[in-house]
C-alpha cells in the first residue's frame, strides 16, 4: 500500500503517490538549478520560468488523470518530465526505448500573438508574419498599403490589437512559433523576455 498525498500545482490539487512527489520534487529542483547555471538571466526571469514550466506539468497531469481523483503515479511523472526535458535540452535521464514523447522537433499547433519583441507600433504585424509564415517587412507593407488604400485598414489594425493578444509569457512564446511547451524552449524564451 502506497502512502498519497494532496498537492496543489499551479492552483489544482492533485492526489499524488508520495514515491511520484519525491521525483517530482527532485525533478524541479534539479531544473532550478540548470536554469539558473545555464541560462544567465535574473530571478525573476526564472521565477516565470518555472511558473510556466508548473503550468505545463499540471495541464499534462490534468489531461492524464482528469478530475475524477484518480492519482498521480511515478509512471506519469516520469513521462512528463521526460516530455519536458531541461533547461539546457539535455534529458534529466535516459528515456526508454521508443518513446517519442519527447520529440523535439515535434511542432504543435501555431496560436496568433502580438510578437512584442520585434514590434514597431504594436507587435501586430510581427506577429502575424510569425503565424503566416511570411517575412514580417512583407506583413509590414502589407498593412501600410492597407492603410493607405482606406479607412478600413486603420480599422483592421485597430480590430487586430484590441482582439489579438501579447506574448508575455514564454509558453504564449513557444505558441506563438510552434513549439513545444519544453523546458528547453520555456528557458529559450525566458533569454529573449525584455527587463
Amino acid at each position: 500500500m502506497k502512502k498519497v498525498l494532496n498537492i496543489s500545482l499551479r492552483n489544482r490539487s492533485f492526489a499524488i503517490e508520495e514515491d511520484a512527489y519525491k521525483r517530482l520534487k527532485e525533478y524541479l529542483e534539479h531544473f532550478r538549478t540548470r536554469l539558473a547555471a545555464s541560462s544567465g538571466v535574473p530571478f525573476t526571469q526564472n521565477a516565470e520560468v518555472m511558473e510556466d514550466l508548473e503550468s505545463r506539468i499540471s495541464e499534462l497531469f490534468l489531461q492524464e488523470v482528469g478530475t475524477d481523483g484518480r492519482v498521480v503515479d511515478i509512471r506519469l511523472v516520469d513521462r512528463v518530465t521526460g516530455q519536458l526535458g531541461m533547461p539546457d535540452g539535455r534529458p534529466e535521464q535516459p528515456q526508454p526505448d521508443g518513446d517519442t514523447t519527447a520529440d523535439p522537433d515535434r511542432h504543435v499547433r501555431k496560436k496568433v500573438y502580438r510578437d512584442y519583441d520585434n514590434k514597431r507600433i504594436a507587435g501586430i504585424c510581427a506577429g502575424l508574419a510569425i503565424y503566416l509564415d511570411i517575412d514580417v517587412v512583407l506583413a509590414r507593407i502589407l498593412m501600410l498599403v492597407a492603410l493607405i488604400a482606406g479607412t478600413a485598414g486603420f480599422w483592421i489594425y485597430v480590430i487586430c490589437w484590441v482582439a489579438i493578444p501579447k506574448a508575455v509569457t514564454a509558453t504564449q512564446k513557444c505558441e506563438m512559433y510552434g513549439l513545444p511547451v519544453t523546458a528547453e524552449n520555456l528557458a529559450r524564451f525566458a533569454n529573449t523576455q525584455k527587463k
